[in-house]
Parts: C-alpha cells; structure tokens; sequence
C-alpha cells in the first residue's frame, strides 16, 4: 500500500471541506438515509456530520493525536462490525483502521449505510487505493482481527466468532449525569441536549441523573421542553405513550413535561423517551462508583464532561473507554 500517512490526513482533510460543501449529491444521500430510518432526522444528520467536521477532521488535531502512536503495524486484514443507532455512528472505527494502514472490511448496520459508503466513494475518486483498502462486505472471512459493536446479547456471538482473533468487542454502554443543585438555566438547557440528541439512543446520551435529595426537578423539566417537539415523532411518542400507559397501570410515581418521563430507578439504562433519576447523600461517593462501572460511558457535570458535550467525543473519546488506535498499531 503506497499511501502514506500524511497523504491519508491529507485525504481527511480533503473530505472535510467537501463535506463542508454540502453539494447536491450529498444533501440527496442525507435525504435518502433520513428516508431509510424513521429515527434519523436532517437536523441529527447534521449535528453528526458538524461533530465529525469538527473534532475528527481537523489537520491539527489529527496529527496531534496520531503522534501518540507508531503506525508502524504490518497491514493486517480488519474486519468491522459497526453500529446504527445513530447516524455515522461507526466512523471513528473506519478513521482508527484507516489512519493506522490497516485493509479494512466493514460490515454496515442496515440502519446506517448509506452515509457512510458515499463519503467513502468520495475519498475513492480521490484517491482509488482508498477503494482497495477500505471495503463493504456482508461477511468478513478471513480477517485477522476484528472490532464489533452491538449489544450484551450480540456480543455473546462475536465472542464465538472472533475470540480466537485479536479483538474488541463492545457491549451496551450509556451515560449519566451527575448535578448538585448549583447549575444555571444556560447549564440545564444544555443538559437537555445530553439528554435529547438522537432521541436519547447513542450511548453517549444521559439515562440516568443523580441528584442531591432536596433537588428542585422542575428546573430540569422546564429546561427540557427545548425539545418538547421530539414528542411529534410517532416513534418516539409511541415510546412515551407505552411507558406513561405502564407506569400508571403500576402506579409508578412519574414526572413529566409531555416530551419525556422521569422516574426514579437505579438502573443508569433506561427506555427511549425515559429518564431514570436517583439520589445520593455523598457527590464524591456517586462519582467514584459509576467512574467504577464498566456500563457507563461518559459522565457528565460539574468536573466531568461539560453539559451540552456529551455527544462531542474527540479523537481520543474511544468507545468502551478501550484504546483503538493502540489496538490496530498492536497488531
């Protein structure tokens, strides 16, 4: 393979720009991915799009980030199984295996393949070794090693499919958020958006809030109606209304401002339309307890990840909190 690493930043750099673009072809495969899966919306396409722009395609933090590795890993066949939760939800994954050499095989979600093959032919016509090393497949023999993504239950097969290779294997994870009372109107408008994005299904979003016992809740439920028209997604609202119809049924206590429930439960996942809310007596204690709980993600509030940031990862945020990119320069 004769395309070296500066000439890959410099790909990424290329696409970039042409994203920044938004030319007709494009804007169409947006439109024909929103078409092709009730959940994704033009509006978190865009965020999605606008993220990537941002903290992965940018020449200075690209090489910034590569420097803490040696590319120097003898090109080994990869086999990727990607998610689609939410949109393009899989591309750090192509970015690690592309930047680090490696040929690449990606398995695509069906709920999410069609953004990511355009950009891909785009880089292709640019440079058509890009076409050689990175392909879509619906089987992936004969890889050396493979990085999967799904659920506790699918992990459970590619643990009998790939355990015998070098492998990352990654399970359900989510986010929680932890206040104590002090944050700003401008603070839990942001907080909503932890929340809301993606209609709450990346595994990024917030599912679970602690907060100290004398917690006023309707500051939150009032910074949450920002996004009170999620509830005109019939997907969502179907959530919403099912949930609502359960927790009277059982006669769960809930709050509500119509665009989501609250409820208090310890579990930090919680279903879409959902948010599980639980108390603590010591702040220092909760944080040290979900630092220690290998299903959460990312945390988020005063002296974690800023509020409004959740879904922002940068190149170093890796999935799992497992180190890509020192996995594929492993091998």
């Amino acid at each position: 393979m004769t395309i070296d690493t500066n000439r890959r930043i410099e790909l990424l750099c290329n696409l970039r720009t042409w994203m920044e673009l938004n030319d007709a072809g494009w804007l169409e495969a947006q439109d024909r991915a929103v078409r092709k899966n009730a959940w994704f919306t033009s509006e978190h396409i865009t965020l999605a799009i606008d993220n990537i722009i941002n903290t992965f395609l940018q020449k200075d933090l690209l090489t910034k980030w590569l420097a803490n590795y040696a590319l120097t890993a003898t090109p080994k066949n990869v086999g990727i199984v990607m998610a689609g939760n939410i949109p393009l939800v899989g591309f750090h994954d192509f970015l690690c295996g592309f930047v680090s050499g490696h040929y690449l095989k990606l398995k695509l979600s069906s709920k999410d393949d069609v953004l990511l093959p355009y950009l891909l032919a785009k880089l292709g016509e640019w440079e058509p070794e890009v076409s050689e090393q990175v392909t879509i497949e619906e089987r992936l023999n004969g890889c050396e090693a493979y990085i999967a993504t799904g659920s506790n239950n699918t992990a459970r097969y590619f643990e009998q499919y790939f355990g015998k290779y070098p492998n990352i294997i990654r399970k359900n994870r989510t986010s929680v958020a932890i206040l104590d009372g002090s944050e700003t109107d401008e603070e839990l408008a942001l907080f909503a958006d932890d929340v809301y994005l993606y209609y709450g299904l990346g595994c990024r979003n917030v599912t679970q809030v602690c907060v100290p016992r004398d917690f006023q809740f309707e500051r939150i439920l009032k910074a949450f109606t920002k996004h009170n028209a999620y509830a005109d997604l019939n997907k969502y609202k179907n959530n919403y209304d099912y949930h609502l119809a359960i927790y009277l049924l059982n006669r769960v206590p809930y709050m509500s401002n119509e665009s989501i429930l609250m409820v208090e439960n310890d579990l930090p996942f919680s279903a879409v339309s959902v948010l599980h809310y639980k108390y603590y007596d010591d702040k220092a204690e909760m944080l040290e307890g979900l630092k220690n709980n290998e299903s959460i993600q990312a945390i988020i509030g005063h002296g974690c990840i800023p509020f409004g940031d959740s879904q922002k990862p940068s190149l170093s945020d890796y999935a799992d909190n497992v180190d890509t990119m020192a996995f594929l320069c492993g091998l």
